[in-house]
């Protein structure tokens, strides 16, 4: 067995493809604007399908439309000629992936789209293909060579079609003016929907969890209600109104002076002016704040300062915000 030299390999292989993503440049012409207008106007859901590494790309393409704005399903090419093509609807768009454009299995498929009457986007390299010739519009990636040493294997083609899919949804994305809130909605469960999504009134404590005196109060009752209600203590008019707040940290101080302070009152030891949160506020920004004041919980009000709850830097990183 000859040696090889894998680096040269690798390299040659990124040279060819990266070759291949570069004149993808003449690919963004008249078609191409033409099916992002048919995708961006659909009423229906945006179908791709392909077959073999071409329906790989195309299940990804179809993954990057739906969580960047475009309602999108990835239909098998094979499993649609045994029943699936009952997921096309006549008000669906279908994008059709395929190298050479003459598979069997697509061979068969163009029939009985064009019957439905949807419109049909081919991503192809030969522009002759049947899948060309029955296509609404073709946009050529125009690949002629694979990275593969028998030029086999699909590897240029497939990066091809994966950059042109990508162009697709960014160009629609933009289109639709979709933003980091819209984004952040289809992916609730990752840090930057939790970030954008979750505010301090999904997180924060409430009713009978939140400790608060009244002004009257001693330091006897504000330490009663520190322990069993997570060391802070907001000190509230009758109408829940914040006078100030005392944390473990003024607490500690406290001690430090004299250990006889249960008759002292709360409104010798408060901070009168505490760091507090509004009500509806972005629960990363909560955590800037307490991030910038150095501090681990505040008092969450309302537009009359009336306090409404108290949110902790531990339920904000629990919750994975941060």
């Amino acid at each position: 067995m000859k040696p090889v030299d894998v680096k040269a390999v690798a390299r040659k292989v990124i040279e060819i493809e990266a070759a291949a993503v570069q004149n993808l440049v003449h690919a963004v012409d008249d078609n191409f604007e033409r099916a992002v207008e048919l995708i961006y106007q659909c009423q229906g859901r945006l179908i791709v399908t392909g077959l073999g590494k071409s329906g790989a790309i195309g299940r990804k393409m179809a993954a990057t439309f739906a969580s960047t704005g475009t309602a999108s399903y990835f239909l098998h090419a094979s499993e649609g000629l045994h029943g699936d093509l009952g997921v096309v609807s006549r008000d669906d768009v279908v994008i059709v992936l395929s190298k050479s454009g003459n598979t069997d299995e697509l061979y068969h498929l163009i029939p009985l789209l064009k019957r439905l009457g949807v419109p049909i986007i081919a991503i192809t390299a030969n522009e002759d293909s049947a899948l060309a010739r029955h296509s609404d519009v073709v946009i050529n990636i125009g690949v002629k060579e694979e990275a593969c040493p028998h030029d086999l294997a699909p590897t240029s083609s497939t990066t091809a079609m994966l950059v042109i899919g990508d162009a697709l949804a960014i160009a629609l994305l933009e289109k639709r003016n979709f933003t980091k809130e819209d984004f952040a909605f289809l992916h609730p469960a990752g840090t930057l929907g939790k970030r954008l999504l979750l505010k301090v009134d999904d997180l924060m404590e409430t009713g009978e969890r939140v400790g608060k005196v009244l002004p009257t109060a001693t330091m006897k009752d504000a330490v009663l209600e520190m322990a069993s209600k997570r060391g802070i203590c907001a000190v509230v008019n009758e109408d829940d109104v914040i006078q100030g707040v005392i944390t473990t940290g003024d607490l500690n101080r406290l001690v430090e002076r004299t250990e006889q302070f249960f008759h002292i009152p709360v409104t010798d030891v408060m901070n009168p002016v505490p760091k507090t949160i509004r009500q509806g506020t972005l629960a990363y920004t909560a955590y800037k704040k307490m991030e910038e004041y150095r501090i681990i919980a505040m008092p969450v009000v309302d537009e009359q300062n009336r306090l409404v709850g108290v949110i902790h830097l531990h339920d904000i990183m629990r919750a994975g915000v941060v």
